[in-house]
Formats: C-alpha cells, structure tokens, sequence
C-alpha cells in the first residue's frame, strides 16, 4: 500500500470519526437515549462504522465530552491572551463554558458521568491552568484582591461554576438567573469592582 493511499485512508477514517461525533452531539443531545443505531443513521454510516471507531457508548461519550472541551478550550485561550482588564477576561472565559453547558447540559453531565475516573481532573487540568494565570493577571494590576493564593480562587471559582450547574440541572435556578449569579459571585470572590448590571434572557 503506498503512502498516499495511508494518507488517504486516514483521512478519510478521521473525518468519518469526526462525522460520528457530530451525529452523537445533535442526536444524543436532543434524545439522551437514542442508541447507536441512531447516531450511525444520523451520521450516514452503517452501525459497524460507529463501532469501529467507538467500541462502547461510553467510548462515544468520552469522544464528545472530548468534543466539547476542546471548543471551549479553544475560546478560553483566546481570553487568555486578550489585553485589558484581567476582571472581562475571565469573566468573559465563564461566559463561553457556560453558554456551551447551558445548549448541552444533559448531554455534557451524561458524557462527564461516563468518564473513566480522573479523567475529568484531567480535562479540568488545562482550563484551571488559563484561570490561574488570568487570576494572577488581576491580582499583579490591582484588580483582584491578593489576600488568598491564587490556586485557592481557582479551586472557589470551579465549585462555584459547579454549583451553578447544579441549581439549573435541578429546576431550582434557570439558566440567565445562574449565570448572572455565578458572574456576580466570581466578582466578589475576587474583590473586582462590581459591574453594571446586564440583562440575559
């Protein structure tokens, strides 16, 4: 076999990976149920295609937890290098992961529930190192209050993140009141000035 027909073979098997994914994402999202007939169907492959890159339901959730950490780590990074106020860029850095969990809660707490153990820490693991460094950021210009380490507030904001979760995922708090409450806790967590008040639906 030559090395373009590999390369081609590859890629072709990567894309139809990718395609699976997706299918997973639109179809378990809106029927946490749905077998893996139906993510073949809606990915316009045969049954035996999904397992041969998935070999689980489990392995087919880890690939779309995977799926989703990576679009927000992908947003994340850009705050990371933004220039300005440290206060809008992590504030902004929760925006983004929240407007992800709020389109795809069942489907993400399903996907993490499915996670071999650790392997959420690990995916933790690079979102907490952004943070760190936009809390520093805050607390070397005077925005963020220096009183507690770093890492602490880190460890406070991703609980506080959870807890948002949480309420929403038990009907006691909708989406815009969490989000609004988890942007008004960071703020004082940090010590940041207060800010004007926006409205989300």
């Amino acid at each position: 076999m030559s090395e373009k027909t590999t390369r081609r073979r590859r890629s072709d098997a990567e894309q139809s990976e990718r395609a699976v994914v997706a299918a997973a994402v639109r179809v378990l999202g809106e029927r946490p149920g749905a077998s893996m007939r139906d993510v073949a169907e809606e990915a316009g492959v045969s049954r035996q295609t999904v397992y041969a890159h998935f070999p689980s339901r489990e392995a087919l959730l880890a690939a779309v937890l995977d799926h989703f950490t990576a679009q927000v780590l992908d947003e994340a990074r850009e705050f990371d290098t933004a220039e300005g106020s440290a206060r809008d860029a992590l504030l902004g850095f929760l925006d983004g992961g929240w407007d992800l969990f709020a389109r795809h809660s069942g489907l993400v707490r399903a996907a993490a529930a499915a996670a071999s153990p650790g392997r959420e820490d690990d995916l933790h693991a690079p979102f907490r190192e952004i943070l760190e460094r936009l809390v520093r950021r805050g607390q070397e210009n005077g925005e963020f209050d220096s009183a507690l380490s770093a890492e602490w507030l880190v460890a406070a904001l991703v609980a506080l993140a959870h807890a948002a979760g949480e309420e929403v995922h038990a009907g006691r708090s909708g989406p815009g009141t969490a989000v609004a409450a988890l942007r008004e806790s960071a703020v004082r967590l940090l010590g940041a000035q207060a800010e004007e008040p926006r409205s989300r639906q």
